[in-house]
């Protein structure tokens, strides 16, 4: 992967901060980190984006060792605890990511620098060459359990890579603008994809919406990820009803649920702009249905209910992704029935520390719950480990949130469930945003039934969240059950 980057010639691959990097300046400095990575076990890296991320990233693939960015923003406990279970690792801190991309050329001999990007290194440990070694080691975000590394291998970024991506196929002009954490599948797989298509990468070291704005017209991006917090406050930095951003022809969002109304809003702010609604899990390397362009605006347009119903859908399966909806007894579920959310394919992993959690035929439950129309468009419906259990039916917060969305004064909305002795659980809906909450609960009500109306409302100043913006659910779970039991 690390040389399919190399013929671009002096064209910038890499900016952040001012500061650019060329393809040859970065395979430069990735052999030459590579180096000093093969005496260790693996690479911790601890920093927000930088321009030490693909230059760590490639050095430690062609070292033959793991990578694995890591949350810069975990305490010192939780830190120290997963620190414990890389013995031998390497770890970069933020005070040596400079260091990374300035000072390694004084570590080695320079005959073992001098290696043209279109030439083999015959020193270089190249992991890539093994498709089954591993590459990345991920950790699972954690929003209901304690986080895991997720295993992906060298052969699931490939798949991922080579089925949805044309190499070398951006025009000379495209940038990506990169805003999700380095930590995240996302931020790892839109480093791969857009230098193996051929755009320059733009780091944003921080998100601000202002700041997101202002990078996208100074830097005319062409394409950018967000996740659902970030589209949200970028569409409320906007004033009026253009964006000003004639450059972006393609915004993809994803990582969590994204308010209809904010997608709807941000349709009308970005006229000139394609938008991407992608769905995956770090187990899947990256996204495994995607929602495009043309989708979104025949949703947006369309007067058929069903078509635009699918503006709250994650889309169709990618190419090489099988996808299936199972009962709970296992069996495949019928057109349009909610069940369980299998896929399977050649980038799944489903692999954490050696040890596989795929069934015998290769599929991989995503332990979300969703259905698919007849169309073959994949409705996600919340987690299967977040249904509550009312008086013998299987509720999905899912579809009370997006009830409660819909209502004018609420600005987020989460639903949970807690113990009842009558009813096995109670629903108590914990909103940002302002109201009544008598009226709130008559609202839900006269949009669904009596048995899917919240029992209890607690307003917030707000959610907790990833910093990718998934809702926290065990963090809500944790404190209700002490305040609301």
């Amino acid at each position: 992967m690390a040389a399919s980057v190399g013929d671009r010639g002096d064209r910038p691959v890499i900016t952040t901060g001012g500061r650019s990097l060329t393809a040859p300046e970065l395979l430069h400095r990735a052999r030459a980190a590579a180096h000093r990575f093969r005496q260790h076990q693996a690479v911790l890296y601890l920093g927000a984006n930088h321009l030490a991320y693909p230059v760590a990233l490639f050095g430690a693939a062609l070292a033959g060792v793991p990578f694995v960015p890591v949350n810069y923003r975990l305490g010192t406990h939780q830190l120290t605890a997963l620190l414990a279970r890389h013995p031998g690792a390497l770890l970069l801190r933020p005070g040596d990511l400079d260091a990374l991309v300035d000072d390694l050329e004084d570590r080695v001999e320079p005959e073992d620098l001098d290696v043209h990007p279109e030439e083999p290194d015959p020193d270089a440990l190249d992991a890539s060459q093994d498709q089954d070694s591993v590459a990345v080691l991920l950790y699972t975000s954690g929003t209901t359990a304690e986080p895991k590394a997720a295993v992906l291998r060298h052969r699931h970024l490939l798949a991922y890579v080579l089925n949805t991506q044309e190499f070398a196929s951006a025009e000379a002009d495209d940038a990506a603008l990169v805003a999700v954490p380095p930590y995240h599948v996302a931020g790892l797989m839109n480093l791969l994809t857009n230098l193996y298509s051929g755009r320059r990468v733009v780091y944003l070291e921080a998100f601000g919406a202002g700041e997101w704005l202002e990078a996208v017209r100074r830097e005319r991006i062409t394409h950018a990820l967000v996740v659902p917090t970030m589209l949200s406050r970028i569409v409320a930095e906007v004033r009026g009803d253009d964006a000003g951003a004639p450059a972006l022809r393609s915004l993809a969002y994803g990582g969590a649920r994204t308010p209809r109304r904010v997608v709807e809003r941000a349709l009308r702010i970005f006229p000139q702009t394609g938008f991407v609604n992608a769905y995956g899990l770090t187990e899947t390397a990256s996204s495994i249905a995607v929602l495009g362009p043309d989708d979104h605006w025949q949703a947006s347009v369309s007067d058929d209910p069903a078509i635009r119903d699918r503006l709250g859908s994650v889309g169709r399966a990618l190419p090489g992704v099988e996808i299936q909806i199972r009962t709970e007894d296992g069996q495949p579920a019928g057109e349009g029935e909610t069940g369980l959310v299998f896929v399977r394919g050649e980038q799944i992993s489903g692999e954490y520390g050696g040890r596989s959690a795929l069934d015998g035929d290769g599929w991989f439950a995503t332990r979300d719950r969703g259905r698919l129309d007849a169309d073959g468009y994949l409705f996600i419906e919340g987690r299967a480990d977040d249904t509550i259990i009312r008086g013998g039916e299987n509720i999905a917060p899912a579809e009370i949130e997006d009830v409660l969305l819909a209502h004018p004064g609420i600005v987020e909305a989460a639903v949970v469930g807690l113990p009842d002795p009558e009813w096995g659980q109670r629903i108590v809906a914990i909103l940002v945003g302002e109201g009544d909450p008598a009226e709130i609960r008559q609202w839900v009500k006269e949009r669904l039934r009596s048995s899917k109306t919240p029992d209890a409302i607690v307003f917030r100043a707000e959610l907790p969240k990833t910093e990718t913006g998934k809702l926290l659910r065990r963090i809500l779970l944790a404190e209700l059950e002490t305040t609301h039991a």
